[in-house]
């Protein structure tokens, strides 16, 4: 009888493994043909043994973090070792509001729930705060000898939660197995709040979220939660040993936002909705509409975790046990106490020049956003704290983000394609689209040229050929009017003109000159090393700048390194107030180092639609052909 391989899931082999078993059998004979009743069901059998096969080959595979492929047994499995997927996330904008009112009311209370409405793309999103916002001594705005002279409540740097604040009750029945359950898969968990107050009670004590039982005692007032089924999530309150135990009867009042997420990002024209009421809670009178104005746009939006992150993220933290020890730890952990971290780099002090024993240094890629803000970096750190061991110190440094640029003459058969404009717009889709993919968008990413060409050439049947050149580029964030050195790691090696012109900036000014400016280097004789020097055009030609300070700084070609020496910058021509410093890379495949991040830009990059003349027969030897060359331009700045 010849070996049966049990593992096979295709029907073919599995039918044949069955007629090669009953050609081993004697009794059985006039089977083996296609018209016989015999295989008939012979098919069967192999079908059915097929299925049997998937099925058990797919339910092995969902049995594993690794192999999982339904977001219900991702989630279960992460459960397993501890971990919570991150929730959606609600935009968070910061305002003013200003309350004129009449009445001797010396306090305001803006209630909680609904506050404001935000305006984004001719689409209005809710905008909630959490807890009622109390002011005391409004401001009179009127003469002393008014009776009642008109007040303004201003209410400063209020944060204000994208969704709709909502309510549910739960009362414990110790005779059921209950499961408290928030019925709603658009929450923010970070906006839960849960009181629990006994029966006939008005007031209850307010339950802390914790994600661990480390510390706990039969009288800690907490609550764990946890994602189930439908992206719905499920409190767990303690069982009088880790957490104290709800008592029949007991009232479980939660409150939460829902949120649409992302969706709520870049919202800033706000318009007041809310409720305010005076000192003895009845509505302000008031005949003005309160005025807001915005601080601080609607940004950190996000969507509930992807099971690819889940995959990702779940096992480092599983291994931090809760302590920040290795890089490792510190990726996990900094995504679950910030769960807006996109891309987390983590640094050890040794590895910096000079060294600087027991430090960390770390970077954070936040979600729809590019820097951290100095309010946001202290919240990481201070939850840090508890993770952290004795001795070791966290530094939180801004994000370096490495630009990948594509300036690229793009081939095409006018007799497949004629529409020059849909072609391009063809190719700037296929480019964004791989500009997303998560070997870019990451620390230690990698721009690999040769997908790059791929992704071009296959956007349309059109596209004979692209002859396509980098340009690398860091943006140099200034202070303005104080004399700073500034540092500029690439990573990746420069190619090099010995003429010069391989580093090439956007203008600025300095103090003492008010014309416009720009870097540029001197190589030495070696090729592997220069000079950055400011120079200023001349009104007869970019090819002989007035030199303006000729040993501004220094390049490592080799390393990728630009070094500007103590400059007083004072303005510069870009509105974002940065002055943009490009390269060509000598390698046109770009690596990320650890603390880079790596993102295609493709507001800078230049997509030229090129007819080939060739393969559209028009020129047949080749002349006028038009080729483009892989580096530089010869032009001393960045337009």
């Amino acid at each position: 009888m010849p070996v049966t391989k049990f593992t096979n899931l295709d029907f073919d082999q599995i039918k044949e493994q069955i007629r090669s078993y009953l050609r081993a059998n004697s009794n059985f004979t006039d089977f083996d043909f296609e018209g016989s009743n015999m295989s008939v069901l012979i098919d069967i059998l192999a079908y059915n043994t097929y299925i049997t096969a998937f099925n058990s080959n797919m339910v092995v595979n969902e049995s594993f973090l690794d192999s999982a492929t339904l977001r219900e047994n991702v989630v279960s499995l992460a459960r397993n070792i501890g971990y919570v997927p991150r929730s959606r996330k609600s935009a968070e904008a910061i305002i003013n509001f200003d309350f004129k009112f009449n009445g001797n009311s010396n306090s305001v209370k803006l209630r909680k729930g609904l506050v404001c409405v935000g305006a984004k793309n001719n689409t209005s999103y809710t905008f909630s705060i959490p807890e009622d916002i109390t002011i005391t001594s409004p401001i009179d705005e009127g003469s002393n000898i008014l009776v009642n002279p008109p007040r303004t409540a201003k209410f400063r740097n209020i944060t204000v939660y994208q969704g709709t604040l909502l309510k549910k009750f739960f009362t414990v029945n110790a005779s059921l197995d209950q499961k408290f359950i928030l019925d709603n898969s658009f929450i923010d968990t970070a906006s839960i709040r849960v009181f629990v107050r006994k029966s006939g009670s008005s007031s209850g004590l307010e339950y802390s979220k914790v994600d661990n039982i480390i510390n706990l005692d039969a009288k800690s007032n907490i609550y764990l939660i946890q994602e189930i089924k439908d992206e719905k999530y499920e409190l767990i309150f303690g069982d009088g040993l880790f957490g104290k135990k709800l008592d029949n009867g007991d009232v479980i009042e939660v409150s939460y936002i829902i949120t649409d997420g992302k969706d709520g990002n870049d919202g800033k024209f706000f318009s007041f909705s809310g409720d305010a009421v005076d000192d003895a809670d009845s509505p302000l009178s008031s005949s003005i509409t309160p005025t807001i104005s915005t601080v601080q746009t609607a940004k950190g939006g996000g969507e509930i975790e992807d099971i690819d992150s889940i995959k990702y993220i779940a096992p480092r933290v599983y291994s931090s046990q809760y302590r920040a020890v290795t890089a490792r730890d510190y990726e996990g952990i900094i995504q679950s106490v910030f769960p807006d971290a996109e891309s987390v780099s983590v640094i050890g002090g040794e590895e910096l020049d000079p060294p600087e024993f027991g430090t960390v240094v770390l970077s954070v890629k936040p979600r729809n956003s590019t820097y951290l803000s100095d309010f946001t970096k202290v919240q990481i750190l201070d939850r840090l704290k508890s993770y952290s061991i004795a001795g070791i110190n966290q530094r939180i440094v801004d994000l370096k983000i490495l630009y990948i640029e594509l300036d690229t003459n793009v081939y095409f058969n006018s007799n497949v394609y004629s529409d020059i404009d849909g072609l391009k717009t063809q190719v700037t889709n296929s480019l964004t689209n791989y500009g997303k993919s998560t070997n870019l968008n990451a620390f230690g990413g990698r721009f690999k040229y040769s997908d790059a060409l791929r992704v071009i050439d296959e956007t349309n049947n059109a596209i004979t050929s692209n002859i396509t050149k980098l340009i690398i580029r860091r943006d140099l964030k200034p202070v303005f009017n104080a004399s700073t050195q500034y540092e500029l790691c690439f990573g990746n090696a420069f190619h090099v003109n010995p003429g010069g012109k391989n580093i090439k900036s956007t203008g600025f000014t300095i103090a003492g000159n008010l014309n416009t400016l720009y870097f540029t280097d001197l190589p030495h004789s070696d090729g592997k090393t220069g000079d950055i020097a400011v120079v200023q055009l001349t009104e007869l030609s970019d090819e002989a700048p007035a030199v303006v300070l000729p040993s501004a700084g220094t390049v490592d070609y080799t390393k990728g390194e630009v070094m500007i020496n103590t400059i007083n910058i004072t303005g510069t021509s870009r509105a974002s107030g940065v002055v943009e410093i490009m390269a060509y890379p000598e390698s046109n495949d770009i690596i990320g180092l650890k603390d880079i991040y790596l993102q295609l830009d493709m507001s800078n990059t230049k997509i030229n639609i090129v007819r080939d003349t060739i393969s559209s027969g028009k020129q047949i030897s080749g002349i006028g052909y038009k080729v483009t060359s892989s580096y530089n331009n010869g032009t001393i700045t960045r337009s």
